[in-house]
């Protein structure tokens, strides 16, 4: 399996909008800069600021249409990339607006492609630096803010190890893991969230951590906290490295589960402000009391449950969304322990939440899928075959941030 880049656009609605507005910025910041510099070093008066802008109205006008156009192919998102951009469109926009001026206010003569040229070393020299500076300063910064602004809940995946088939299993025999078709099934889970409105969030993929696509172990999100674990398999402790700096980057404050206490996000269970917490093979008392003492502050109430029958908690149970807890009911210790539990009739029959009426289930539960849409809930449904090998299933392969 060999690592790729994920890369979703934006609708093409939002990447339209956030092209316009970045041109829009990088012309009106170089607009009044050249204008503002003009005034000031020529000590004009304040009757002259007209006739300055009028003189770049064209040239700026042209900026924004180029810029615009650089930014809606990408060429604007990153500082280097950026800078060198808006060199290239700052001096298209110099020619194509002194070009103008004359064909508007004389005729085109045999003097006029030199004058236009020279322009760009002489009156124009300050827009080209300006409008330089402004596509690598102001436009990744504009792009960045209209992409992110809300609208699309996020959620976090994380490519395949190319080491996958070495993954850890504890309540299974081993099963030959077919890479290829894993990478296959991976894309397809995640093009079935960016479907059903989630805009992608991609942790940087690590080749040295072969269950690192079970990212749902890594970090669990309570409304503004990041709390990032600390795996029960030694093996899998670094797989958390990357998610501190993202977290952050993401506007969370973070938390964290610190040995000897241990706790996978697998083993944890959000039912609105109750969290239900698996107490087994990955997660242990000390885990789980960290986590009491960062999350009871914030409002959640703490609800320890045995795990011995199956790898994580939500390998047992997971909850619908009005509440109700799902799961088989031979891999569920304490149902009881539930406010309100329903037994499915497969062993997997994960859901994932997608929305109020809708969530994601494995192909590989046909009567459970089917009991649920009987309950009036639109199923997803997605393939993911080779996870389940792994001990895996639909909720381990991401992270809603809601």
């Amino acid at each position: 399996m060999t690592a790729r880049a994920l890369t979703r656009p934006l609708p093409l609605g939002r990447r339209i909008v956030a092209a316009l507005l970045t041109g829009f910025a990088i012309a009106a910041v170089t607009h009044a800069a050249t204008v503002f510099l003009f005034f000031t070093v020529n000590g004009a008066s304040s009757d002259n600021l007209p006739a300055i802008s009028d003189y770049f109205t064209a040239t700026s006008l042209s900026l924004f249409v180029l810029a615009s156009l650089a930014a809606g192919v990408g060429l604007l998102r990153r500082w280097p990339i950026a800078a060198l951009t808006g060199l290239v469109v700052a001096v298209l926009a110099a020619v194509a607006g002194t070009t103008y001026a004359i064909v508007t206010t004389t005729a085109w003569t045999a003097d006029a492609l030199g004058f236009v040229m020279a322009s760009l070393i002489a009156t124009n020299l300050p827009f080209l630096v300006l409008g330089t500076i402004a596509a690598a300063l102001v436009g990744p910064c504009v792009w960045r803010a209209v992409a992110s602004m809300p609208g699309r809940p996020k959620v976090l995946v994380r490519m395949p190890s190319s080491r996958l088939s070495e993954g850890q299993i504890t309540h299974i025999d081993r099963v030959a893991v077919d890479d290829e078709l894993a990478d296959t099934q991976w894309e397809n889970y995640v093009e079935t969230l960016a479907a059903e409105g989630y805009e992608l969030v991609e942790v940087p993929s690590s080749d040295d951590h072969p269950d690192s696509v079970f990212v749902e172990d890594a970090v669990v999100i309570f409304g503004g906290t990041a709390v990032v674990t600390s795996p029960g398999a030694e093996s899998r402790r670094g797989e958390t490295d990357a998610l501190r700096p993202l977290a952050r980057r993401l506007g969370y404050a973070v938390r964290e589960i610190e040995l000897p206490g241990t706790l996978d996000g697998g083993d944890v269970l959000k039912v609105g402000m109750t969290v239900y917490v698996g107490r087994g093979g990955r997660t242990n008392g000390e885990g789980i009391a960290q986590l009491r003492d960062i999350i009871a502050p914030l409002g959640y109430t703490v609800v320890p449950v045995p795990v011995t029958k199956v790898l994580h908690l939500k390998s047992a149970v997971t909850a619908l969304p009005d509440g109700t807890v799902v799961g088989f009911a031979k891999h569920v210790d304490n149902p009881q322990l539930f406010g309100r539990f329903l037994a499915l009739p497969e062993p997997g029959a994960a859901v994932v939440v997608l929305s109020d009426d809708a969530v994601l289930m494995a192909t590989s539960v046909p009567k459970s899928i089917a009991l649920v849409e009987s309950l009036g809930y639109r199923v997803v449904s997605v393939d993911v075959s080779e996870f389940e090998k792994l001990e895996g299933c639909v909720t381990c392969l991401s992270v809603r941030l809601r």
